[in-house]
């Protein structure tokens, strides 16, 4: 804090408030980072070091002549970077369900607070210390950014991971064509979370690993490979997708190669399905 003074001065002081801070040279401060800058005879500054917010506030040199008294105020404005103290922990939530996230930060001047989804697009969300989202659904899920700044310095940032939970959808399915004694491969992709369970049903009847059917499930999918297919194997199978929030089914199907298309011009063209010709499942 700058001050200067003439050579018919007879005394000078700081003062902080009502507070004497140096009278002259003597020092009246406990403050051990306060002191005196004299770069001349006639300066008489405050230097304080490490600066914080209890700093902040009025301070006066007083100048005291034979013929007057003067004083030169200033006035301390102590500015604080953005901080972010308290946000909103990782969270699992169910789809439908109304989410708020928090962020709390502290600053001087008071920051700003915005936040983010940081999908592809990353737009602007409308929130600020409280971001409601009412019925989230599963494509807001991911990592959300709280930004706090007060143009201080760097804006300071944290992030919140927001899981969101919902039940099966069956996405795509894979029929299969296969002759007598070949392989039939039949395949279901299901997306949910929690991952799905998947199960496989022959009508009524649940399908497990024998020396015929093989079930493979790799994450999100599901393959049914029946080895040596005979032809009661030919027909529909139901492939069931579940978690604990709901289920989802999807039918499927093993075809016999078309017996037809080759010697009867007539069936050549467009694929039909022929489900009753000598009870087996034809695809032609």
């Amino acid at each position: 804090l700058r001050c200067y003074v003439d050579d018919k001065v007879s005394r000078v002081a700081w003062l902080n408030r009502s507070n004497i801070i140096f009278a002259g040279s003597d020092k009246w401060s406990l403050d051990p980072r306060v002191d005196l800058v004299s770069k001349g005879q006639l300066e008489y500054s405050l230097r304080i070091q490490k600066v914080d917010v209890f700093d902040e506030g009025s301070y006066t040199c007083s100048i005291q002549t034979k013929q007057q008294a003067k004083t030169s105020q200033v006035y301390l404005i102590v500015q604080v970077p953005a901080s972010i103290y308290k946000v909103s922990e990782d969270m699992i939530v169910n789809e439908g369900s109304n989410v708020t996230l928090t962020c709390f930060a502290n600053g001087r001047p008071e920051p700003a607070i915005s936040w983010r989804l940081l999908n592809p697009s990353a737009d602007p969300l409308d929130g600020d210390e409280y971001l409601d989202i009412t019925g989230i659904m599963r494509n807001q899920a991911g990592r959300y950014e709280c930004k706090a700044s007060n143009d201080v310095a760097m804006p300071d940032v944290k992030y919140v991971n927001v899981v969101v939970n919902y039940p099966p959808t069956i996405k795509k399915t894979h029929s299969s064509v296969t002759q007598v004694g070949g392989m039939g491969t039949l395949q279901c992709q299901a997306t949910a979370i929690p991952v799905p369970e998947f199960e496989w049903y022959r009508d009524e009847k649940r399908l497990s690993n024998s020396q015929s059917i093989n079930i493979q499930i790799l994450g999100t999918t599901t393959i049914l490979m029946i080895a040596n297919v005979t032809d009661e194997d030919y027909g529909n199978y139901t492939c069931v997708a579940s978690n604990r929030l709901g289920v989802q089914n999807a039918s499927l199907f093993l075809y016999s190669e078309c017996p037809f298309r080759s010697s009867s011009p007539a069936l050549a063209g467009p694929v039909r399905l022929l489900s009753a010709f000598n009870g087996h499942w034809w695809r032609c």
